[in-house]
């Protein structure tokens, strides 16, 4: 059509380190849609399931992303673990607890300082990965890892926790709380930042429930649906409500994702207070022979996991779908209409991470 052109954003830019690809049509400065293609890093995770064993195979669900990685290898052991009837014990369900919501402060941290980045805010942008940091030492004492824990296994957790180093945890979450708190004030009080979000990549309540979107980008449109309330890992033993937010545009998936840090600490202490002594995992006997859908809160949304056995050490079948897979529709209807200048800061809104998406 006459008067439009087509833009191509990424692979490779300055917004994100991972190759997403949008081919953007516009008018003048306006965006009028936007074309994805994925598939630049696709590394056929799930094929290995065919040369790696169940109990190996954690490791590699791990490695679908660096971020989420406790969070996707605790779901293929909750997808595992239910397909062979393994009774996880209650001390492993409360650890999971701890290092899936460290996982989700990290995130939500990282993608705080990629969002004050965005917009050209380096000293929020600064902070926001120093305070990160605090969070990786954490779990480096924890695990041993900063980025893949390596923590999870079938039948429970491969590390334990003591009661002191548990104390000495929720202290420093206490003190590093405030940290987040002054952050949180910047980034929903800075007059710059507002006019950056406020208004922006709107997704309207019953847009985001038809088009499937999950996580943050599903609750600031209004919704209450967080996957932690089915009680998975002892989630349900713990008193805490879906973040949710009704305006519906980018500055209401930050104030999700803000308030959502808040939430993170109080379930690591609740999880500390409710941890009682006992073994950490279980013996793994047998072979999986059936199937399971499993699901988990991820940071950036609902992350399935479907496994199949057949009776032998490799499972016949295991299909992931990621929250980014499952917000890029979502994410084209917000940036239709916006304007270009506007299309880095709609695009991390979704906190994409396109090696989960691509696997």
């Amino acid at each position: 059509m006459s008067g439009r052109t087509i833009i191509p954003f990424g692979p490779q830019h300055p917004v994100l380190p991972e190759p997403i690809h949008l081919d953007l049509v516009v008018e003048d400065e306006k965006v009028i849609e936007a074309i994805p293609r994925i598939g630049f890093i696709h590394r056929g995770l799930e094929r290995l399931v065919e040369k790696k064993d169940f109990i190996d195979f954690v490791y590699v669900a791990e490695r679908i992303c660096g971020i989420c990685s406790f969070i996707h290898g605790m779901t293929y052991c909750l997808a595992v673990e239910e397909v062979m009837k393994i009774e996880v014990p209650a001390r492993a369900q409360y650890l999971r607890i701890v290092w899936s919501e460290l996982s989700r402060i990290h995130s939500h941290l990282l993608w705080l300082g990629l969002t004050a980045d965005a917009f050209g805010f380096e000293s929020l942008f600064m902070q926001s990965w120093r305070l990160r940091e605090l969070i990786l030492d954490i779990i480096e004492e924890t695990t041993g890892g900063r980025v893949i824990f390596g923590s999870a296994k079938v039948g429970g957790v491969r590390r334990d926790i003591s009661a002191e180093k548990m104390q000495e945890i929720v202290k420093k979450l206490r003190s590093y709380q405030k940290e987040m708190d002054d952050i949180g004030k910047v980034f929903l009080g800075d007059l710059t930042v507002q006019h950056r979000l406020r208004g922006v990549g709107v997704l309207s309540t019953a847009s985001a429930k038809a088009l499937g979107a999950v996580g943050p980008m599903l609750r600031a449109s209004g919704v209450s649906s967080d996957i932690r309330m089915m009680g998975y890992s002892s989630y349900g033993t713990l008193d805490f409500a879906p973040i949710v937010e009704q305006d519906a545009d980018c500055y209401a998936r930050c104030k999700v994702r803000i308030r959502e840090l808040d939430q993170s600490v109080g379930l690591i202490e609740s999880a500390a207070s409710k941890m009682i002594d006992g073994p950490i995992d279980v013996k793994v006997t047998g072979t999986p022979n059936g199937e399971f859908f499993a699901r988990s809160e991820q940071p950036r949304g609902e992350v399935i996991y479907y496994a199949k056995g057949n009776g032998t050490k490799f499972l016949q079948r295991m299909r992931v779908r990621t929250p980014t897979f499952a917000n890029i529709t979502p994410l084209l209807e917000t940036l239709k209409g916006c304007q270009l200048a506007d299309v880095p800061v709609i695009v991390l809104t979704i906190d994409p991470c396109i090696s989960c998406a691509e696997r």
